[in-house]
């Protein structure tokens, strides 16, 4: 099988600094001189300063950066823009401690997003000296395993899953603190060893003060939380705070019923987000009483299920999966609701359906849905009730 052509030309011109890259092309965020690429792993970093999605991989990967260049590991980053304009590129750049091909010259950046078959950011591709792609989209591994990911090969994935897989199969709940180099978290009055922990389902709840999805989940999850502990049921939350401030974290102690990681200004929380690949917050996840990791989508499960997702295992959401099929036989085949001019019809996940955001209630359904075929709107079976009619 031939290799691709530009992948000849680039180490027929001395690599991808060479080709895919002349040196004069490219600025600095500093305007300091750009050193010598030759010889180094490139990776072209394809952003936009108005994508949240960019605006949240760009310390990730300037973290890993730093991290690399004080082991002096032989790697640089180039920033490909895919702003709109040049005052929101200038503004992104400068954040960046790495050089970026110049805005106005598009057709270098029209010709690297043609031969990387670039159609989404934010997008990492990393080559190898001779110009060869190693990953075609490496942010997945940054935001996993950060400067461990490098030099970003197939068998140093391997290694680091490996590692990974190991890690979570002798995971404690005492083993999983030590990382957050804590061995208590605070109660209402007093300290709580985590050894007391020990053999309860423990909830991991990652949050912050000043984060209105988080403020509107933390209600319903203490709602939730009160009804378990009113069971007598063997659960326990400890808030991971994710707040920039002290003051934020304190607030949002006010509001939780439940256990809390001490403040550090986010090195023990950062170091358990890192453990658990936590990319958004609120984030639930579910430790077992054995210790090992039960499931990282406990605000998904919370948000379907209310109380009864506890203890969160596969066989108790199979369980009422099944009773949601059950159920689901006594709802009309199709309707007509008040906050929709359009005829809504019943689905299932095998049916058309799927994840979705309640239209009437703003929350996550799963699976069962009223759906209008022609717009897209979705409702929960429940908010069927409320109805103006039934269609024939």
């Amino acid at each position: 099988m031939g290799r691709e052509p530009e992948m000849e030309e680039a180490r027929e011109n001395g690599g991808v600094g060479g080709s895919v890259l002349p040196l004069a092309s490219l600025i600095s965020p500093t305007g300091n001189e750009i050193s010598e690429l030759e010889g180094k792993i490139i990776g072209l970093y394809f952003a936009a300063n108005w994508y949240p999605k960019c605006e949240a991989f760009t310390p990730a990967l300037t973290a890993a950066y730093h991290q690399l260049k004080e082991h002096g590991a032989g790697f640089e980053v180039i920033f490909v823009s895919c702003d709109e304009n040049r005052p929101s590129f200038e503004r992104f750049h400068r954040a960046m401690p790495w050089p970026a091909v110049p805005f106005g010259d598009i057709g270098c950046k029209k010709r690297l997003s043609e031969r990387f078959q670039v159609e989404g950011i934010p997008r990492l591709v990393v080559l190898a000296p001779n110009g060869e792609v190693v990953q075609p989209d490496a942010v997945e591994l940054v935001h996993r395993y950060g400067d461990r990911a490098f030099p970003f090969t197939s068998a140093r994935v391997a290694e680091l899953e490996a590692d990974e897989q190991r890690k979570f199969a002798s995971q404690t709940l005492e083993k999983i603190f030590s990382v957050s180099g804590k061995d208590y978290v605070n109660g209402s009055q007093e300290q709580v060893p985590i050894s007391s922990l020990v053999g309860k389902t423990v909830g991991l709840y990652f949050s912050a003060h000043r984060c209105a999805p988080c403020i509107k989940f933390t209600a319903k999850l203490a709602a939730i939380y009160s009804n378990l502990k009113g069971k007598a049921e063997d659960f326990e939350i400890i808030y991971i705070p994710m707040d920039k401030e002290e003051d934020g974290y304190l607030r949002s102690c006010s509001d939780m019923p439940w256990l809390a990681l001490p403040y550090d200004d986010g090195a023990s929380s950062g170091a358990l987000a890192r453990y658990f690949d936590v990319r958004e917050i609120p984030t639930l996840v579910v430790v077992g009483p054995d210790g090992k990791t039960v499931t990282r989508e406990g605000r998904n499960l919370v948000n379907l299920y209310f109380d009864m997702a506890f203890p969160f295992t596969d066989e108790q959401i199979r369980l009422l999966q099944e009773m949601e099929d059950e159920d689901a036989k006594g709802y009309p085949p199709s309707l007509r609701h008040t906050g929709h001019r359009h005829e809504l019809s019943i689905v299932s996940d095998k049916s058309g359906g799927g994840p979705y955001i309640c239209c009437e209630c703003d929350e996550q359904g799963l699976g069962w849905a009223y759906q209008c075929i022609a717009c897209g709107y979705e409702i929960h079976l429940r908010s069927g009730r409320d109805m103006e009619g039934r269609a024939e």
